[in-house]
């Protein structure tokens, strides 16, 4: 908890999370190490990775790597298990994995930003059960788990390789999970040689990975986000009809800046976090809707005034007994997803038209009902938010990702930029001054989500 006397900023209210202080310390070296030069942290991520096959006798010369986004999601977070629409775009903060096949059946693997783990090893095709205790607080789950789900699926996995990976993504708020998982999936798929159905399958396949083997229970947000992301566009997912729409950003929103506020918090996976409850919260809601006669899928599907007003009589009503106070909570999150969604359609209209004081809008009142009404914030996220928030020609802010810890995010002019750092390197260390060496802010372009790059290892 933060000193309320040196905290320059109100204590907001926050949820509490889980903070893994070892990984989170790791995670933030190894960022601040591959972001100390600025101008080129490719070149300095790829002579990591150089310098680590050398160390631990990984064989990735003339080798390929792959390189996979973050994203920064504008709308509606926590609505792809929901139902509703996604409208986002990918960021350069980035993991890159440098991959060769060998003349085995073996798999070996290290990450940079978990060095306590070694190299990881196993035959293809022989992992661990899915959800072993064994594995839940490695990270050669996600391996682990991509082996497993396509063996799962008919894609019997043959071709062992060696692997080195570095990231500088932010340790939640920005989907690294997703990123690393989408990662590792097309490599393991291009060195088999496998060819999938349809290529809206490479996302469910990665959502398995983290639902079925990992026993995260994440929608398909993030992993869209990322590997249908191009440059200079935003993301529209439409889930009704799976279609994806790249929307360029109306004349008049070059001013426009993409800022993750990275706390220097680290959530150990959405299957440990608040996350969790809240997703159990919604499907749960969702059967006693049905139970009570409303024909909803989901909760995206209370998307009328008719609806919702009854839906709020029904469960929400001031009377001193009964479902009102049973449900109460529930309701809460519905009202999120039903402005959230209201919200959704009015930020798109301004993305387009280049209204981007609208957009910043939107996304900070989308902030404040995540915090009071969907309660999935943290404290040191709501401290970032309170922060930036002050400072003038930040347009909006707000939590993101799965929760608890992690990154903030902020949309913000051009010219605002230096000084949200300057705002937030004097006031964060202040609030919090345990992670005085780990937090960050970074300021991002909008880029493709996977890029394959040959000739620089």
């Amino acid at each position: 908890m933060p000193n309320a006397e040196k905290c320059p900023i109100p204590y907001p209210w926050f949820t509490t999370g889980v903070l893994a202080a070892g990984a989170a310390y790791v995670v933030a070296r190894q960022v601040k190490r591959l972001q100390s030069k600025q101008n080129d942290p490719q070149s300095a991520a790829l002579a990591e990775i150089k310098r680590l096959a050398n160390t631990y006798g990984l064989d990735i010369e003339g080798g390929v790597v792959r390189r996979s986004s973050s994203r920064f999601c504008l709308g509606v977070e926590h609505g792809d298990y929901n139902g509703t629409e996604l409208f986002g775009v990918g960021t350069d903060r980035y993991i890159w994995m440098a991959y060769k096949p060998n003349a085995s059946k073996r798999v070996r693997l290290y990450s940079a930003n978990f060095p306590e783990d070694g190299v990881i090893e196993f035959d293809v095709g022989k992992v661990p059960p899915a959800r072993s205790p064994e594995v839940a607080d490695t990270w050669a789950r996600f391996p682990y788990g991509v082996d497993y789900i396509l063996n799962q699926n008919g894609y019997k996995t043959h071709q062992g390789f060696d692997a080195v990976v570095v990231g500088n993504i932010p340790g939640g708020g920005m989907s690294r999970s997703a990123s690393l998982t989408l990662n590792l999936l097309l490599t393991v798929l291009e060195l088999n040689k496998f060819q999938l159905k349809e290529d809206f399958q490479t996302i469910e396949l990665a959502q398995a990975v983290e639902n079925v083997y990992i026993g995260s229970p994440c929608g398909q947000l993030d992993q869209i986000m990322i590997y249908y992301a191009k440059a200079g566009m935003g993301t529209h997912y439409t889930p009704s009809t799976k279609n994806i729409a790249h929307v360029p950003l109306g004349k008049g929103g070059e001013e426009l800046r993409v800022v993750g506020l990275d706390t220097g918090t680290v959530r150990p996976g959405l299957e440990k976090s608040t996350y969790v409850v809240r997703r159990e919260e919604c499907d749960s809601f969702v059967k006693i809707l049905q139970k009570e006669g409303f024909g909803v899928k989901a909760l995206a599907d209370v998307n009328d005034e008719a609806t919702f007003a009854k839906v709020m009589d029904t469960f929400h009503s001031e009377t001193p007994c009964g479902p009102a106070r049973v449900h109460a909570a529930m309701f809460e999150r519905l009202s999120y997803i039903y402005h959230a969604q209201r919200r959704f359609y009015q930020m798109m209209k301004a993305w387009t038209e280049g209204d981007i004081a609208e957009v910043g809008r939107i996304f900070r009142e989308d902030g404040h009902g995540l915090r009071d009404d969907y309660k999935i914030s943290g404290p040191e996220l709501e401290s970032m938010c309170d922060i930036v928030r002050t400072v003038p020609g930040v347009l909006g802010e707000r939590m993101l990702g799965g929760g608890d810890k992690g990154a903030a995010g902020a949309l913000v002019l051009a010219s605002a930029v230096d000084a949200v750092k300057t705002a937030v390197q004097t006031a964060y260390p202040l609030c919090h001054p345990e992670f005085v060496d780990k937090y960050a802010v970074h300021v991002c372009k909008v880029v493709d989500g996977i890029v394959v790059l040959h000739g620089v290892v």
